[in-house]
């Protein structure tokens, strides 16, 4: 157990991420009244209702705010009411960036036969993590609009590679191999196409990899990689590569696992607060329906977990999940026909059942 209680900021959004991330809390009240969790948590209410109500996401010193919690835990953003996705930006993004939350840490792992959609391989061939560079490239926000509304109208998207930024998500993708048993970290690029973003990247990549002898390493392009993941899954361990691939390549992965209801990711900055939160969207046509799956949230919080350095109740956790999904306790998302509580109750009570043995 920590020797201090562990600080959350609980940021649910909209949707059904207030679904998910109110069977997360039960579970979290459940382990510190067992007394597995020395915890407290503040309820943060940014999200659409707030932006309705007062034209702001969050407050003014937010992100300041949060750095007072050792890590946090998002639902999902999202409203039909506000068409305009900025108010999703401010918040994600955001923290990205207030935070430098420079990794996101996606793992991967299908936990049961039926939700392998790849019937030439198996469920235990689909083990891995993608470590996504999370604050620059495409997604910097750099570029503008020539001549709008204009039949001369021309977009200019502009992408950012630094070789501090590049460095830092290399090293960490090592890392993450290094603790993982078969040790291999593959660099996914388009160099081909991207020359001189390709050139930081691939050079930055051999430099680091000397200091880490033990780890094999190979580079793939990304449309290479794309196709390698659905013919040979086994073929990955730890993926390192830039923002925009590294959004699209895990969301492909996040099928092999089973699809977006199991997919959990991590924003961190290491040593310092950092957000956890499943990738699934905030789906307002099952919202309030119980059909909401929360495993992901779940997958979430082991990650979180693992941030605050209670590997030992993740790994519990991780296993509890294993044990609902491999029973039959799913949503229909995944096939089954249990509400939102009742997985939430069933992982609850599991949890609790591994800890008791």
């Amino acid at each position: 157990m920590t020797a201090r209680p562990v600080r959350m900021a609980v940021v649910p959004g909209d949707g059904i991420g207030r679904e998910v991330v109110a069977e997360v809390i039960r579970l979290a009240e459940a382990l510190r009244s067992a007394g597995s969790l020395l915890a407290s948590w503040d309820e943060l209410d940014w999200g659409a209702d707030r932006f309705l109500a007062t034209g702001r996401a969050l407050p003014p010193d937010g992100f300041q705010r949060l750095r007072a919690f050792d890590a946090i835990l998002a639902g999902a953003f999202g409203d039909p009411r506000v068409p305009d996705a900025e108010y999703m930006r401010e918040i994600l993004f955001g923290m990205r960036v207030e935070l430098d939350l420079y990794i996101n840490l996606r793992p991967v792992r299908c936990i049961d036969e039926r939700l392998n959609p790849l019937k030439h391989v198996r469920a235990s061939d689909i083990d891995l993590v993608i470590v996504r560079e999370n604050t620059e490239g495409l997604y910097c926000g750099a570029g503008g609009l020539v001549r709008p509304n204009s039949v001369h109208e021309m977009a200019l998207q502009e992408m950012v590679v630094t070789r501090r930024c590049v460095e830092r998500i290399v090293r960490a993708a090592f890392e993450v191999a290094s603790t993982r048993p078969r040790r291999k970290v593959t660099l996914v690029d388009k160099g081909n196409a991207l020359r001189f973003a390709g050139e930081v990247w691939q050079n930055t990549f051999r430099q680091v990899a000397v200091e880490f002898p033990e780890v094999m390493t190979e580079h793939l392009y990304a449309d290479v990689a794309a196709m390698e993941m659905v013919r040979d899954p086994a073929r990955f361990d730890v993926i390192v590569t830039e923002n925009l691939l590294g959004d699209l390549l895990s969301d492909l992965a996040a099928m092999l696992g089973g699809g977006l209801g199991l997919a959990a990711s991590g924003n961190i900055n290491p040593g310092q607060v950092s957000m956890f939160e499943p990738v699934h969207g905030s789906a307002p046509d099952i919202a309030g329906r119980g059909r909401a799956c929360p495993l992901a949230a779940f997958g979430a919080f082991a990650l979180l977990l693992r941030h605050v350095h209670r590997g030992d109740l993740a790994g519990v956790l991780e296993a509890a999940i294993g044990d609902v999904v491999r029973a039959g306790t799913v949503t229909p998302d995944l096939g089954g026909t249990s509400t939102t509580a009742e997985v939430g109750t069933a992982v609850r009570e599991r949890t609790l059942e591994r800890l008791a043995a």
